[in-house]
């Protein structure tokens, strides 16, 4: 092993290659391509540290894996670099930026190489869970749950995922949903797990009504808040997504289990970490920045000031995701949370599906048509005829009287009555009578389109 001044780090000997060895598939040889070296070898840069990669890389990634221990028709569908890609998913947290960076320039396979023959601070990160890898049992594990992983590479890739600085590596899919299509038009609808009614009816609406519309629903299967909207989508028989924060056999919350399993029927569990692992507090924050890109817009239903909530709605905004906000009484410490989000201008204030379909929508489609709800009597009026109009009372006023309180001409007065008579808001006292006076009922009038 030779050790790279000032890093800390070391490169792998290479080792002599028979005469006329190539490059495996992939990694271009040390000078180029076409470059005549007797070392298939491929050289990156992570951090500034500087790695060689020798040819023999695959058989010991297959070895660290236990790929290479699986008998004839097993494992069918796993090529080296999935069982790679799974291995990383129990290896390094969700996020970790170094294992995210050193498999975009090396590519799961040698970045497992690599990672397990580097001394100093990223030997001592990864060695340990390493030298404790076997992927056939995570895939038997995995293949118990009626589980997949799917990597970039897969159609069922998620697109927005790839917004991510630190995306996973791969992702464990349980349910029957293709996620990919789920994704593509999907909001995420998150808040508070001690959620009040409000928050939860709110959430619960807007989940069935966006799934009418045909919208995917992203959320978390927690308490509170990700129930209501993964039971309101499964309530208008549409799929929904649960991301989770430990491995995809397990259910969490416990008592979600029923829940889980009505998600994966119709829809799709989601977890980047390796089946078996805990939920962990720090993988919660991880999850939700899944939940933020994976879908176009975030929606808040309900908050407190410290809720994660607001985790995945500030990093839906970072990477140019629609945030919108449902307000909340004020006299609600679990409404702070999303009054903070708008007021600071992270997200925009909705009441309701229309809204959010409206935000979501390209610009010049989904865009509200004017409410056709009943309006007041006097909303089509011109102002002297609003004047004269409600200058009339009930007992009746003479011509020159109405004159007298609006300010206009008797001839004006008289030709406006003419017109209120028409549409019943104002009448005679009597078939000749000199006086006019307010319907006897004139309160709400239907809006003509």
């Amino acid at each position: 092993m030779s050790a790279h001044p000032g890093t800390g780090e070391t490169t792998p000997e290479r080792p002599a290659a028979p005469a006329g060895a190539s490059a495996p598939p992939g990694v271009p040889a040390p000078g180029g391509a076409g470059a005549d070296s007797p070392v298939a070898s491929l050289a990156a840069s992570v951090r500034g540290v500087r790695f060689t990669v020798p040819s023999h890389y695959e058989e010991v990634a297959a070895r660290l894996t236990g790929l290479d221990r699986l008998g004839k028709g097993a494992g069918d569908g796993w090529d080296l670099e999935r069982a790679c890609r799974a291995a990383w998913t129990r290896i390094a947290e969700p996020g970790n930026r170094t294992a995210s960076a050193l498999i975009a320039q090396l590519g799961p396979v040698a970045a497992l190489y690599v990672a397990s023959a580097q001394t100093g601070e990223m030997g001592e990160r990864y060695r340990p869970r390493i030298g404790k890898l076997n992927v056939p049992r995570d895939m038997e594990i995995a293949a118990r749950a009626g589980a997949r992983l799917i990597t970039p590479a897969d159609p069922e890739w998620p697109g927005g995922l790839g917004d991510l600085e630190a995306p996973p590596v791969a992702l464990w899919v349980r349910g029957n949903a293709h996620l990919a299509e789920v994704c593509a038009r999907s909001v995420a609808i998150v808040g508070a797990r001690d959620s009040t009614p409000y928050g939860m009816r709110i959430a619960a609406d807007l989940a069935h009504e966006l799934a009418g519309r045909g919208y995917g629903i992203v959320s978390g299967a927690a308490f509170g808040i990700d129930a209501a909207a993964h039971q309101g989508a499964l309530a208008a028989g549409r799929p929904t997504v649960a991301v989770l924060a430990c491995g995809i056999e397990r259910a969490y919350p416990a008592s979600h289990a029923g829940l889980l399993e009505s998600i994966a029927a119709s829809g799709a569990v989601v977890s980047e970490i390796a089946p078996g692992s805990a939920p962990l507090r720090s993988r919660f924050l991880e999850r939700n920045r899944l939940i933020a890109t994976m879908s176009q817009g975030t929606v808040v239903a309900e908050s407190g000031a410290r809720s994660g909530a607001h985790n995945t709605a500030r990093t839906a905004a970072a990477h140019h995701r629609v945030v919108m906000a449902f307000p909340g009484p004020v006299t609600s410490a679990l409404s702070t949370g999303n009054h903070d989000l708008i007021r600071q201008r992270v997200a925009e204030l909705v009441t309701g599906a229309d809204d959010v379909v409206e935000l979501l929508s390209p610009m010049g489609e989904g865009q509200r048509s004017p409410g056709a709800g009943p309006t007041l009597w006097s909303d089509a009026l011109g102002p002297d005829e609003r004047r004269v109009a409600q200058a009339l009372t009930a007992s009746g006023k003479a011509v020159v009287r109405l004159a007298e309180i609006t300010g206009l001409a008797p001839r004006t007065v008289t030709a406006i009555l003419g017109r209120l008579e028409l549409a019943a808001l104002a009448e005679r006292t009597s078939p000749a009578g000199s006086l006019w006076r307010a319907p006897r009922r004139r309160g709400v009038r239907p809006r003509r389109n």
